[in-house]
């Protein structure tokens, strides 16, 4: 099903590709969160570019960008996200050997800063696949009592399939330059997938076009823009799923599900918020999962295609939610 964008070359590298996941036991007190060790995407170039990638979605655009050319490495391995990691020395090691670096940026990842400076890679090119795209402010009321949030701009600009392309040609773009003798293949393998990126926000895009100016709740705001072009409306319980809500975010949120009818509630596979799970019960309605790829298995990461299969899932359990 997902042929269209990779080579038969490139199809059975990547089938054949072996996520490692090293180990360190030293713990390094650059991020309070768990440990964690860079993970390789594909490991049969052996003489390529070095590129390593943040978390999730940079590792699968940089794969599918990459092809045979360069090594991609997860600086966070997939089972863990930017907020749960915890940097060890094969996460320094991993960086002081790259050439380049890909990120999501606009505060995703603030353990960066510390780490580069422990890697001290003066060469190494960092690209900030945000630069240049248009942004949102964090949904949650600035006025609850939280004690931390994304900072002025909401981050997940990659669940915007559209958004998602520019992402894939800020990639491109860094390659090439890296790498010029590769040129070619970055460039082809780009276009096929922002080709499939374009098809995609055309699938959801008609998926969803009968619910424009719905409203739909999930537990923290990590839908702003997924929700921004496809013309509805979100309501968000606290800024980062980690965050315990308040009384009144409960109570701000009952009232939005009350009056918008919606049939769920949606929650991330990562969180499990007894708080959120007893608003649901309370209220007579589901919890279903909105899976914003900030972690996934270490097969789902092993494929570029992934999301694609992941946001089709989105916008599937999204209709459940508004009463589809």
């Amino acid at each position: 099903m997902f042929s269209f964008f990779f080579s038969s070359r490139l199809k059975r590298r990547l089938c054949s590709s072996i996520l490692k996941l090293s180990s360190a036991s030293l713990i390094l007190s650059l991020v309070a969160c768990g440990a964690s060790a860079p993970t390789e995407t594909n490991s049969k170039v052996s003489n390529g570019l070095k590129v390593v990638t943040s978390f999730l979605p940079m590792t699968l655009f940089t794969s599918a960008v990459a092809g045979d050319c360069a090594t991609v490495t997860a600086l966070i391995p997939p089972n863990l996200g930017p907020h749960d990691f915890q940097a060890t020395p094969a996460s320094i090691s991993s960086l002081r050997e790259a050439q380049l670096l890909v990120k999501n940026g606009l505060g995703m990842e603030e353990f960066l800063e510390k780490l580069l400076t422990s890697a001290n890679n003066p060469t190494l090119v960092v690209i900030d696949t945000s630069v240049g795209i248009p942004t949102l402010e964090p949904s949650v009321d600035d006025t609850h009592d939280h004690n931390h949030d994304h900072g002025v701009i909401n981050p997940h600009i990659w669940l915007d399939p559209i958004r998602a392309i520019q992402q894939v040609e800020s990639i491109r773009d860094g390659l090439v330059k890296a790498d010029p003798s590769c040129a070619e293949q970055y460039k082809r393998n780009s276009e096929l997938y922002t080709q499939e990126l374009q098809k995609l926000n055309e699938e959801i895009s008609g998926q969803l076009k009968q619910y424009s100016g719905k409203t739909f709740v999930a537990f923290h705001d990590f839908a702003p823009y997924f929700a921004e072009r496809y013309n509805l409306k979100g309501e968000y319980i606290v800024d980062l799923p980690e965050m315990n809500p308040s009384p009144a975010d409960l109570q701000r949120v009952a009232v939005k599900v009350r009056k918008s009818q919606l049939k769920a509630l949606l929650s991330e596979p990562q969180a499990g918020n007894r708080s959120f799970n007893a608003l649901a019960n309370d209220l007579g309605v589901r919890v279903v999962e909105f899976n914003p790829l900030e972690t996934g298995s270490i097969d789902s990461a092993r494929e570029p295609e992934t999301y694609f299969d992941v946001m089709r899932s989105n916008t599937v359990n999204l209709i459940k939610a508004i009463g589809g």
